[in-house]
């Protein structure tokens, strides 16, 4: 709750798989907030929207958000990348504390600039980055902490689907300069957590291609990162991938750690499920990932995914004080600003 006792008064930018697949059912979820208002044009999504959120009010536009800033505390914005920018400095400009969907922004340059401005007008400003709560990321996580695979050497993460067509009629249309392409969908993912997990790195490589008939933005990207640490990351991500890598292969002086499979709670959502339920967030034994070395290979069950925990630390941050207050955000905006400038280097290197 906020500081008065009262819910965190939310508005939610955009209803397509953002919106309501992942914020609008964490919110509702999350005692400490209310939903309060759903920005969509589309008609078939404003009768959805309301059907699942009876208590929302339903308007066409962000823009009409804004006008009602006054009777608000929080927007999210799940909106096209290029409307992120705009949207959140206006809504920080209105007095609202922001939460931005990925990527951050298009370039790393208006990252920091509404990092600036949130400081400056002392508002709450953070990124959806919400897989750094998958439960196979969290497996990796504690692997790594435990030492297990010794000196790591090579991180090998993938994001590939089969998708031969282009569902969105904003992806279709969009070219990389508006934020369109995998390396701005799942690679943000995909960057981010290398960054999370071995620290500050360049990318060495890069390959970036379209595959798909008539595609305008990357649906086929390789990077190769060299971190800091001493760590290679090879990051795959494909659209049009018919036979799916590993999810994770992990390489170390003492053994290796290799993961096939998907964070489950998407599609538990997609598939009419709430965050609520007793099996959200639970992956399927038969997944679970192999670690230790051929011929001495143990399963190692993926951890529970934690998507709330976002929300969660977002509304203790708010209630606890807000920008003032000593508790961390969800994720500091500046690490999505570090993976914009990977994803401007591996643009800069493949040309």
């Amino acid at each position: 709750m906020t500081q008065n006792s009262r819910p965190i008064r939310t508005a939610v930018a955009g209803f397509g798989l953002s919106g309501r697949v992942f914020h609008a059912p964490l919110i509702a979820a999350n005692p400490a907030y209310s939903l309060d208002m759903i920005a969509t044009s589309d008609a078939g999504r404003q009768s959805d929207a309301s059907a699942r959120h009876p208590g929302a009010r339903i308007v066409d536009t962000p823009a009409e958000i804004l006008e009602l800033a006054d009777g608000l505390d929080l927007l999210v914005l799940g909106t096209p990348p290029a409307t992120h920018y705009p949207l959140a400095k206006a809504a920080l400009e209105a007095g609202l504390d922001v939460v931005v969907d990925k990527p951050f922004a298009v370039r790393s340059a208006e990252g920091e600039e509404l990092i600036e401005l949130a400081a400056q007008l002392g508002r709450v400003l953070t990124v959806f980055q919400n897989r750094r709560w998958d439960g196979d990321y969290l497996t990796v996580r504690g692997l790594l902490d435990s030492g297990a695979l010794g000196a790591v050497a090579r991180f090998e993460s993938r994001f590939e689907r089969w998708s031969p067509t282009v569902a969105k009629a904003w992806k279709a249309d969009a070219t990389a300069d508006d934020g369109g392409g995998v390396l701005f969908d799942l690679g943000t993912h995909l960057l981010d957590q290398a960054v999370q997990l071995f620290g500050p790195a360049t990318v060495v490589h890069a390959e970036l291609a379209a595959r798909r008939p008539g595609a305008k933005s990357d649906d086929d990207v390789f990077l190769a990162l060299r971190h800091e640490s001493g760590v290679t990351s090879h990051l795959w991500m494909n659209m049009l991938c018919a036979q799916q890598g590993p999810r994770y292969r992990l390489l170390g002086s003492e053994g290796a750690f290799t993961k096939h499979g998907i964070d489950p709670q998407e599609p538990f959502i997609v598939a009419g499920g709430s965050p609520l339920d007793a099996d959200y967030g639970v992956e399927d034994r038969d997944w679970a990932g192999l670690l230790g070395r051929d011929g001495h290979l143990d399963r190692l069950p993926t951890e529970r995914g934690a998507y709330p925990d976002f929300y969660r630390i977002l509304a203790e941050k708010i209630s606890g004080g807000g920008a003032a207050s000593d508790l961390p955000v969800p994720v500091d905006p500046a690490g999505p600003v570090e993976v914009l400038r990977l994803i401007e280097q591996a643009r800069a290197l493949a040309g």
